[in-house]
Order: structure tokens, then C-alpha cells, then sequence
């Protein structure tokens, strides 16, 4: 149904192509689930050396568990624990190199090195977070972190 021509020649260029094609899988669907659903997907399919790849929503101030793809996750995160509550009560990204140094680490996957969490926020309200873990340990870096915020600005009113 799609064909997605995605660059591997720098991280810039597959960024760039991630967005073009979640621009094509989201635009005309208005269900958010679904718009979830494909974004996991693609960047599952795109983004090198991940384990996992998904989001977790804000419901009633809690992480719940969306679509992803990978392993079967933890369920519920609360506000603060965890990489991903963190994010979820800083709104601020987190690139973590290492998880077992990160204090209060949710090991829903023990093969998890690394991860990479991003706030989504609509028009001021969290609406969940973007969750990305990999086996190698340093795998995300800042470049990383910009490209899936501009994925989740471009995301967020599609899912809000």
C-alpha cells in the first residue's frame, strides 16, 4: 500500500524521510490510535538497532501503554517513575546512554541498554510519549532526540 523511499546515508536525511512518510501515513486519519499505530511502525521499521518502539498515552495523569512494536510492556507508568515518567512529568526529552544508571529504571525488557524518550504535547496538554529503547548502550544521541521531537510535532495534532 505504501512505499517509503528512505535515506540511509546520514541521520538528517532519515529524519527528514521519516517525517515525509509519517506526513503521508497520518494526514487524512483522523483516529489517533491508528496514527500511533503507523508511526511505531515506521520508525520500527526505519530506525536502526531498537528493541522496542511505541508510545504510552496521558490517561487521567498516568502512562498507558499504546500501540508499539516489540516485546510486551509494562502497562501503566505513573507520573515520575521511570525514563518514561520522567519525560511524562518534565515534558522534557530524555537520551539516556545507560538504563541501569538511570535511578528508578522500569526494566520491561531486560535486553535494553539505552533509550530515548519525547513529550508530546498538543496545544499545552501531554498527550503521551514517544518511547524507543535499544540493546546497545549509547544508542541515541542528540541528533536522535531532534528528529523525534520534529516527528512528534509533526504527530501531535494527529493524535490529539
Amino acid at each position: 500500500m505504501y512505499q517509503f523511499d528512505i535515506a540511509t546515508g546520514s541521520k538528517a536525511e532519515l529524519y527528514h524521510d521519516l517525517a515525509a512518510a509519517l506526513d503521508a501515513l497520518t494526514a487524512d486519519e483522523p483516529d489517533p490510535i491508528a496514527n500511533m499505530a503507523n508511526a511505531a511502525a515506521l520508525i520500527w521499521q526505519y530506525l536502526p538497532d531498537l528493541n522496542w518502539a511505541g508510545f504510552y498515552r496521558n490517561v487521567a495523569d498516568e502512562l498507558v501503554l499504546g500501540p508499539f512494536q516489540g516485546k510486551a510492556a509494562c502497562i501503566r507508568i505513573p507520573f515520575g517513575r521511570g525514563v518514561c515518567g520522567t519525560a511524562a512529568a518534565t515534558r522534557e526529552t530524555q537520551v539516556v546512554a545507560d538504563v541501569h544508571a538511570f535511578p528508578g529504571h522500569i526494566a520491561c525488557d531486560a535486553a535494553s541498554r539505552s533509550e530515548l524518550v519525547v513529550a508530546i504535547v498538543h496545544d499545552g496538554r501531554l498527550l503521551g510519549v514517544l518511547d524507543l529503547d535499544s540493546p546497545e548502550a549509547g544508542r541515541f544521541d542528540a541528533e536522535d532526540a531532534a528528529g523525534c521531537e520534529a516527528l512528534m510535532r509533526r504527530l501531535a495534532p494527529r493524535i490529539a
